[in-house]
């Protein structure tokens, strides 16, 4: 396994971060916990969940199937680096969702709860809530780290703009502020490029891409129709819509020797910025195969072709659209 930093902090993450959205609804807990077990093995220490994860609001189902998998001991909670997040909504009152002070103490401790853990080693900020200040956020935050309940915090899904506000309200209170940023990101969702991406280099938040396979399209989702491998409507819908990119991808893939999810995340791995693309694999076979990416060193000439096939907004804003 390969370790990086966690953006500019000295916590060392695999380059393969755990996703376990699947953990409940599509795969057994049984099966999560081999999973995870195995995920060890390979040196994979970095884990992310969320509290609304099981989308059964206010159950944190998959929080809790994580914190069984702990509770067995063996040293599962002390090999890893978990991540989950606050945000959705827990609850149909007032306050059990976004995040004023009082819902992130909340969600917190019952976080905590389900996880079976004493704190929580990233805490993110699953979206964006523009009725909340930063100065409130900030105190919620700095209480929770002074307790020893939150290590360190991160966000996800914010633009360029909101990094740059929380990190510069976070300077003023003499706080670390955000230390990475989970952000849709693959070859076919590039946008981040245009502003999030530069943000995060400048204060030296490590990327965390959510969905680097695009929903299972850049995992060779043409020749897995092919094989007679059914997708849901909305899949097929954007697997025909993509097409001609992804006939093109497919047959670079082929003639590079590499798999389609393997090329994708290596083309992530690429980017110094980035330090972990999300695998959310539902089966033992899936991980074992993602491992692969971590050895392909794509070059200049396939890194061109790969931007011809999928390109990105034109570079970085203002540059890709004004003179």
């Amino acid at each position: 396994m390969q370790y990086t930093h966690l953006g500019r902090t000295g916590l060392s993450v695999s380059r393969l971060c755990l996703g376990t959205m699947n953990f409940g609804p599509l795969t057994s807990e049984a099966d999560s916990f081999a999973i995870m077990d195995r995920a060890l093995e390979l040196g994979i220490n970095f884990f992310d969940t969320a509290n609304v994860y099981g989308w059964k609001v206010g159950e944190g189902v998959t929080e809790q199937i994580v914190g069984r998998w702990f509770a067995q001991g063996g040293g599962r909670r002390e090999k890893t680096v978990i991540a989950t997040k606050v945000f959705g909504r827990m609850g149909d009152w007032p306050n059990q969702s976004k995040l004023s002070a009082l819902h992130i103490r909340q969600a917190c401790e019952e976080s905590l709860r389900r996880l079976q853990t004493d704190h929580i080693d990233l805490y993110q900020m699953h979206h964006v809530d523009p009725d909340t200040p930063w100065e409130e956020i900030w105190q919620a935050m700095e209480v929770l780290v002074q307790a020893g309940k939150v290590i360190y915090v991160g966000s996800s899904n914010f633009g360029g703009w909101h990094l740059a506000a929380a990190m510069e309200t976070a300077k003023q209170r003499h706080f670390l502020g955000l230390v990475s940023e989970q952000s849709l990101y693959n070859l076919s969702a590039r946008m981040i490029e245009l502003e999030v991406v530069p943000a995060c280099r400048k204060y030296g938040l490590g990327i965390i891409p959510w969905s680097p396979l695009a929903g299972g399209l850049l995992g060779g989702a043409l020749e897995k129709a092919k094989s007679g491998r059914r997708s849901s409507p909305d899949a097929e819908k954007r697997m025909n819509q993509l097409r001609p990119q992804l006939e093109a991808y497919e047959a670079l893939c082929r003639e590079i020797g590499e798999k389609p999810a393997d090329v994708a995340l290596a083309w992530l791995l690429k980017n110094p910025v980035v330090t972990a693309p999300i695998i959310g694999p539902r089966t033992m076979e899936q991980l074992d195969g993602s491992l692969r990416a971590l050895e392909i060193n794509l070059d200049d000439e396939t890194m061109k072709k790969l931007d011809a096939i999928w390109p990105g907004p034109g570079g970085e804003a203002p540059w890709a659209y004004a003179w």
